[in-house]
């Protein structure tokens, strides 16, 4: 089977997570400069097979979108552009930031390994990830 691939875009970093080849658990892989994310992507795909690309979708409380999900969408517009034959998904991402970071500081890892910023990027991917892993088993 091939994996899936779940990205936690912001202007500076993306948290970038992937599924093993059964799709059952969702693993962060890195966090990648912004501009060298589809870079990234490309050579991960030459060793790789990714069915899906998973976005994560910054809303409002109210559902609307965020300040940052115009940033997002001409991300996933590249995404498509670049990578054409790979079907991407959006899923809700409210409140991935705080779980990283709330999972993070329960985690008993060292202060300074918590503070990297990266860190909740990828986390963030992990758990955007395995909400599209639930729904998608929910809807079975």
């Amino acid at each position: 089977m091939m994996r899936v691939m779940a990205f936690d875009y912001g202007t500076k970093r993306v948290g970038i997570a992937v599924t093993d080849p059964l799709q059952l658990i969702a693993t962060a892989l890195d966090t990648v400069h912004a501009k060298d994310v589809l870079d990234y992507v490309k050579a991960y795909l030459a060793r790789e097979t990714v069915s899906t690309f998973v976005v994560g979708m910054p809303r409002q409380m109210d559902g609307t979108d965020s300040q940052s999900a115009p940033h997002v969408k001409g991300f996933i517009r590249s995404l498509r552009r670049t990578f054409p034959g790979t079907p991407i998904e959006t899923i809700d991402e409210r409140f991935t930031s705080k779980m990283a970071s709330a999972s993070i500081s329960q985690s008993g890892m060292p202060r300074k390994k918590r503070q990297e910023k990266g860190l909740i990027d990828s986390v963030s991917a992990v758990l955007i990830l395995q909400s599209f892993l639930e729904k998608r088993a929910f809807q079975g």
